[in-house]
């Protein structure tokens, strides 16, 4: 299905080398959408760009850390002398490290804490105001964040991240009431078991084999098919908001 009113576009998207970033970045740029690629594998993100463009896109790598004030600042920069104001964010970048709280990983609970939460808040600092502008020009603005099914249902020994991933939640429901009544839709994006480099992150053999089992048992959505559910929402009519989705396997209960 094609969704003519993406082409156009200017789209920020975070995580870009891997997983659900990857594939919405295709999938945009397929579309029509300008689309600029940050995560901190410049290789990856200069590959994807190599073949967004041997299919006729267009894309920009920007090699940022989400986690870092001025590597953020750099990517605005970036993107605004390429492409201009951007009308479209995805917050997708991430990390899962899962490990039982009585190990007192402060290591790893700090990592999850500026990537998954912080890094959401640089983002919307360095692109709100763009998102603001092309709402009040009339043109459709949106701001996607990718939580997780984790920010509702507890999983043993995720603590940290499900708590990182309700924040997410969270902080979207309050930013909806800051942007929409500007005319930015905020859309929170909660997926179940999905096929991503995030279990690679675990350095428990125990933990990284039970989550293999529930993958095998449960089954996964492809990356794919949720950055289809991204561009489905985003593609609506401008005064409509698909603000909260939630989107698992079939086995998942």
């Amino acid at each position: 299905m094609s969704y003519p009113n993406l082409s156009g576009r200017t789209v920020v998207v975070t995580g870009a080398a891997s997983g659900i970033g990857e594939a919405l970045a295709l999938q945009l740029a397929a579309e029509g959408a300008r689309v600029a690629l940050l995560a901190r594998r410049a290789d990856r993100l200069r590959a994807l760009v190599e073949r967004i463009r041997a299919d006729g896109g267009e894309a920009l790598a920007v090699a940022a850390d989400v986690t870092d004030d001025a590597s953020v600042d750099a990517a605005r920069e970036l993107v605004h002398t390429t492409f201009g104001a951007v009308d479209l964010v995805v917050n997708n970048a991430g990390v899962m490290l899962p490990n039982p709280v009585a190990e007192g990983r402060i290591d790893e609970w700090q990592r999850m804490l500026d990537t998954n939460v912080a890094g959401v808040l640089r983002i919307v600092r360095a692109f709100g105001a763009d998102l603001v502008a092309a709402a009040a020009e009339g043109r459709s603005a949106d701001l996607v964040n990718v939580s997780s099914i984790g920010a509702h249902i507890p999983f043993p020994n995720y603590a940290v991240y499900g708590a990182t991933k309700a924040a997410v939640t969270h902080l979207s429901q309050s930013l909806r009431t800051e942007f929409g009544p500007r005319d930015v839709r905020v859309t929170n994006i909660e997926p179940g078991l999905t096929e991503t480099e995030l279990a690679t992150h675990i350095d428990s053999a125990e933990l990284s084999g039970q989550l293999d089992g529930m993958l095998e048992a449960v089954g996964t959505l492809s990356a794919a098919e949720v950055a289809d559910v991204v561009v489905y929402a985003t593609s609506r009519p401008r005064h409509v908001n698909l603000r909260q989705i939630v989107v698992l396997p079939t086995r998942q209960a």
